[in-house]
């Protein structure tokens, strides 16, 4: 393969980081196009594409896998309370040490990070491809999603609160249960009816999803550089917002490999633990941040640490993960067990 031909394939792999870049950088430029009552009135795809986004992973989410993997309260335990017990500790561990050179805005983006749940898709793709316990994953990844439609709220105004910003718990549980918990619910109970449809289609309602994710994006920066985002802070935000989520990544993968190595989890357990206790989603996160925080002008700081940790989140679990793969395979396992390769299946997103 020509040097050319490769640099082709890693930008078609990489597609959606770039649009995320290119989407700040048009914002940037053009602010006017995505911004609220801008040219294109993308505030109209706010509630109605986050609807469609979380319809999209009802229908795509196992009722079966689920269930396959609902026994493993060791692993279900780890992996909440590092999702939602220890990132807000280490916010508060992070905020004691690094505050005052820190933002308001940015500072508020790294409690919503913490507080977001885990992501489904990748934790599930991480997993088989580390041989790790795949229903234990999904089970546990959809939980946290679920959870987080109360929990993500509740913390962000618990950690908000202490710096003046904090949010209206009530409404904004309301807010995600409309637009989240409902289309979800939707999405799970049609997918009797719709999976054929979903399974011959998936490829093109990625897209869909992604795409969606895209135009959030743009907005929130659109409407922060009308505010004011670089003449305010400069290129110094990315760079605090890169390392505030580069910190947050490893200490947690740290610690959650080594509770799990402590509870004597057996390898599979502790992949799907790490897995799913350290990542946070993007996916949910800009849909629920346009929703929690939409009249908030600084929208476009508060998701920077979101972006960044999602990329590096993906670059660290990668490699972590193939070295997990690399391990002897026991032979009771064989090349893939059933529970596995059924899980795989109903992964879809």
């Amino acid at each position: 393969m020509t040097k050319m031909a490769k640099l082709s394939a890693r930008l078609r792999k990489e597609w959606f980081l770039l649009a995320l870049v290119g989407a700040v950088l048009l914002a940037s430029i053009l602010p006017d196009l995505g911004r609220s009552g801008g040219w294109l009135r993308l505030e109209i795809v706010s509630n109605w594409g986050v609807a469609l986004v979380f319809f999209l992973t009802g229908l795509g989410l196992s009722a079966a896998a689920l269930r396959d993997g609902a026994l493993k309260w060791r692993v279900h335990l780890l992996v909440q309370l590092s999702t939602y017990l220890l990132f807000p500790l280490l916010w508060w561990g992070f905020m004691a040490l690094f505050s005052r050179w820190l933002p308001h805005d940015l500072a508020l983006g790294f409690a919503y990070l913490c507080a977001l749940p885990s992501t489904i898709s990748s934790s599930v793709a991480m997993t088989v491809l580390a041989r790790g316990n795949v229903p234990a994953a999904i089970f546990n990844a959809s939980a946290s999603s679920l959870l987080g439609i109360v929990l993500t709220p509740a913390l962000v105004t618990l950690m908000a609160g202490t710096s003046g910003a904090a949010l209206p718990f009530g409404q904004a549980v309301w807010k995600l249960t409309q637009l989240l918990l409902l289309p979800l619910l939707a999405g799970q109970l049609l997918r009797p009816l719709l999976l054929g449809f979903y399974q011959r289609h998936k490829s093109s309602i990625t897209l869909v999803d992604r795409w969606v994710i895209i135009l959030l994006v743009l907005s929130a920066f659109s409407d922060s550089v009308a505010s004011g985002l670089w003449r305010d802070h400069g290129a110094g935000l990315l760079v605090k917002a890169a390392a505030g989520a580069a910190f947050f990544l490893v200490v947690v993968v740290v610690l959650s490999r080594t509770v799990a190595r402590l509870m004597g989890l057996s390898v599979e357990d502790e992949i799907a633990a790490v897995f799913c206790g350290s990542k946070k989603t993007l996916a949910s996160g800009v849909p629920m941040a346009k929703l929690l925080f939409g009249a908030n002008p600084a929208l476009g700081v508060i998701v920077l640490p979101i972006m960044f940790y999602h990329q590096l989140q993906l670059i660290l679990c990668s490699w972590l993960a193939q070295r997990y793969a690399a391990r002897e395979r026991p032979a009771t396992l064989g090349a893939d067990t059933g529970a596995n390769q059924a899980a795989r299946q109903g992964s879809s997103t």
